[in-house]
């Protein structure tokens, strides 16, 4: 087991300085012991790994004052490269470690609102140690190749597991392909012990917007942050300054057993079940789909659908919604932002939860990264063989990262969306103990009450993928704010823009967790994905919907009916559960509205569009779901 910096593969040549690079990374560049550029991402694997001949390393740095601190442990494996973290903290992303050092439009926490120095002393600190380390430099495009954004990135040659993160999500351009064209709009810094020598040990992610550069300074291992979040925050800058957005969202091509196509985007807050909407039924040894499993009577109910629909996965969790993709259909489209997908897999805690994904990540056809996996080198790494943070606790956060290319089906050009869909991640509801997990299996939400559910986006119950304490946080505007790096209102009224010129989408709202006293896991979403693809996208007939006893719900569904099976009306509408009632599912609904209350203040400011202010003010006067309809008919 080493800890000294990783081995390197032969240098390709390239001169770099004839690169259109910033002042600073030359300087930088020219000061460093080495500078490797990698072409590959398995030059990277191996770099990861302490070098072609190495199975294992460990990542390590020295801390003045504490001398070497241990990092991550990265082991070669059978199907890719293991990487672990030793401090429990690092294995989730902190919804609190974004700072604005710049004087730009922000309503994010500043540098200087937070440290006691101004951050260009920290900058130059951070290149001047930059400068003592073997380098490893690639360019890449972040979001989609032909509409991204140059970047590059400057680390530590011994983080070699975190430049393959990043190369796997946005990609590698090899050195020879840079022309002098290459003008990196955006530049990501790391330097990995600032975590403990400035800001306790936390997770700390400076974006620095200055002369048309977006600079980031990585002081943290976890690609969550930085490689993944960190370059969200870079599209949705762009976005911003041009009017359009990149969504938080999974898309997915639902093909029915009779041949009926229909596009689903499911968005919401980390852990809302992106990911799981791309995912097969999960079904029991006996191949039915356990609908839920009653928490006071122990009661389970089951659902038998012999034929699923098959999947062709679009996007796992951003998705460019560029001008230049749009058309005049009134629906929206969109395209993958990322090369690879950052998989969280928690839920998968035994062989045969989901044989799929199992297959593909226990012999893909190239290496992948996992995170939080306990696997030893050469051995396979298992998803469902996750670390522990203490002993009989496993991590709740264990991720893959997947290439898109080597998924089965995968659709890479761009889609036009029929259906959007939002999760939130729900409590339990009884009697005994109301909260806001009133939600049925599924509602029909108006537009403007859609987009309501996306300036306020709950984090929802027992976050698995954020250190998080607050049940009820809001992860905010699109459920991608913690992301962004400017004004609330701005991206909310690119959002509600975007509403208006596609009123012929239908929304949908999906809760995960729990129906009520029902613990239901993703179910609610399988079940309404395999219900919505079978009708299409014909307008619900008023005996199949009522509107909900809690007008935030939208229209609950009166009655559903899939492959023949009906649903038992409980799941529909929470407030016919007898472990809740009426008086539980109102506490419930006070609940929520108190939240969105909250919440929507925030956006009543003076160049938030008309429009946007009239669906807010419906909320604060308690409208109905007829209001809401009214502020914006679907078409």
């Amino acid at each position: 087991m080493s800890s000294a910096p990783a081995a390197k593969p032969a240098k390709p040549a390239l001169d770099w300085t004839r690169l259109a690079l910033p002042a600073d990374v030359r300087e930088l560049l020219a000061a460093a012991p080495s500078v490797w550029w990698p072409r590959t991402k398995d030059q990277l694997v191996d770099a990861a790994c302490g070098g072609p001949k190495s199975d294992q390393f460990t990542v390590a740095y020295d801390v003045p004052g504490r001398g070497e601190v241990v990092e991550a442990v990265v082991n070669r494996v059978r199907n890719g490269v293991a990487a672990n973290y030793v401090e429990p903290y690092m294995r989730r992303r902190d919804p609190d470690c974004m700072f604005i050092a710049d004087d730009a439009p922000t309503d994010k926490v500043r540098f200087i609102d937070r440290f006691p120095y101004d951050f260009n002393r920290l900058r130059s600190e951070t290149f001047d140690w930059l400068k003592t380390q073997d380098l490893v430099v690639f360019g890449f495009e972040a979001g989609h190749a032909r509409l991204g954004v140059e970047a590059l990135v400057v680390a530590p040659a011994s983080a070699g597991f975190f430049a393959l993160g990043l190369a796997m999500l946005q990609g590698i351009t090899p050195p020879e392909r840079l022309g002098e064209r290459f003008k990196p709009q955006a530049v990501i810094y790391v330097a990995p012990p600032f975590r403990h020598t400035h800001f306790d040990g936390k997770q700390v992610v400076v974006h620095n917007r200055v002369n048309g550069l977006h600079e980031m300074f990585s002081y943290n291992l976890y690609p969550g942050p930085s490689a993944k979040k960190g370059i969200y925050g870079v599209l949705l800058n762009v976005g911003e300054r041009e009017g359009w957005v990149t969504a938080h969202c999974s898309t997915v091509q639902v093909i029915t057993p009779y041949d009926n196509v229909v596009t689903i985007m499911h968005e919401g807050a980390s852990g809302g079940g992106k990911s799981e909407m791309l995912e097969q039924v999960h079904r029991e040894p006996d191949g039915r789909m356990l609908l839920g499993r009653n928490l006071v009577t122990g009661e389970r109910r089951h659902l038998e659908i012999p034929r699923t629909c098959e999947l062709r996965a679009v996007t796992d969790d951003m998705a460019m919604c560029h001008p230049e993709l749009q058309n005049t259909s009134g629906k929206l489209t969109l395209i993958d932002a990322e090369d690879s997908w950052f998989m969280r897999v928690n839920h998968i805690t035994g062989y045969g939860t989901d044989p799929f994904l199992e297959r593909l990540t226990a012999q893909p056809a190239e290496p992948l990264l996992f995170l939080s996996i306990d696997a030893v080198p050469q051995s396979r790494a298992l998803i469902w063989e996750h670390i522990e943070d203490a002993p009989g606790k496993p991590c709740p956060n264990p991720r893959v990262i997947l290439p898109r290319h080597i998924v089965p089906g995968v659709v890479d050009e761009a889609v036009t969306v029929d259906i959007r869909s939002f999760g939130v991640r729900t409590p339990p509801c009884t009697r005994g103990m109301p909260s806001y997990g009133i939600l049925g299996l599924f509602h029909i939400l108006p537009p403007a009450l859609a987009w309501l559910w996306r300036l306020v986006a709950p984090r929802g119950y027992a976050n698995p993928s954020i250190v998080d304490k607050d049940e009820m946080g809001s992860e905010g505007v699109g459920s991608y704010w913690p992301f962004a790096t400017g004004r609330r209102v701005a991206q909310a009224a690119i959002l509600l823009k975007q509403f208006e010129e596609t009123l012929r989408v239908r929304y949908i709202l999906c809760p995960n967790q729990h129906v009520g006293a029902w613990e239901c896991g993703f179910m609610p979403q399988w079940v309404a994905r395999e219900y919505l693809a079978r009708r299409g996208t014909a307008r619900f007939r008023p005996d199949q919907i009522q509107p909900a006893r809690c007008p935030l719900l939208g229209h609950a569904m009166f009655q559903l009916q899939v492959e023949g099976r009906m649903i038992p009306r409980w799941f529909l509408q929470v407030n016919t559960q007898p472990e809740v009632g009426e008086e539980a599912y109102d506490a419930g609904a006070a609940i929520l509205q108190q939240f969105f209350d909250k919440q929507l203040g925030k956006f009543l400011v003076d160049d938030l569009p008309q429009t946007g202010r009239e669906i807010i003010q419906c909320c604060l006067d308690r409208g109905t779901v007829e209001d809401y309809e009214r502020l914006m008919p679907a078409q």
